[in-house]
């Protein structure tokens, strides 16, 4: 099976930066269009989506054009058919920890969406169903984020067994 011929980018296409040639780094607004061109390109399938809080951790490596936010929303794309990966990661900032759902691309993230809005607090925009999948709907907070309290759950442990 031949290696497939990548796509031109129209005149109008923002660009799309790479880090060993594995992540791509669209910005807020550009990360709906960059998917959707990453899937005309091929990548059929949306293998994962997840939220990252980089509270105390701002000094990882990134694109020098790219600047550390508190939140970032990582893609994980395969082609089947092509047998690649791509790798799309986002900044979302704290103050305003939205961006835009993936799931009239990819039907799949809809349950991975509803996870990262969860567990961490990104809202994802057009989103059919975004509520909670893991905590109870009357939880308050997002126990992913690294400035969400530890809980205070008494815990009792039965005595260890003598010597057999």
């Amino acid at each position: 099976m031949g290696a497939r011929a990548p796509r031109r980018r129209a005149p109008g296409d923002a660009p799309l930066t790479a880090v060993e040639g594995a992540a791509t780094f669209p910005s807020r607004r550009d990360y709906h269009d960059a998917v959707s061109r990453l899937r005309d390109e091929g990548f059929e399938m949306c293998l994962d989506l997840c939220a990252v809080d980089y509270l105390s951790h701002f000094g990882r490596r990134l694109p020098p054009e790219v600047s550390p936010e508190r939140f970032e929303v990582v893609v994980q794309l395969v082609s089947v058919s092509g047998r690649r990966r791509v790798q799309v990661r986002v900044q979302v900032p704290e103050s305003d920890p939205v961006l835009a759902s993936l799931w009239d691309l990819y039907p799949g993230v809809e349950a991975m969406e509803r996870e990262a809005f969860d567990m961490v607090g990104i809202r994802f925009a057009g989103h059919p169903d975004l509520t909670r999948i893991l905590m109870p709907e009357d939880w308050e907070g997002h126990p992913l984020r690294k400035d969400y309290g530890v809980g205070r759950v008494p815990v009792q442990f039965k005595d260890a067994p003598g010597p057999r």
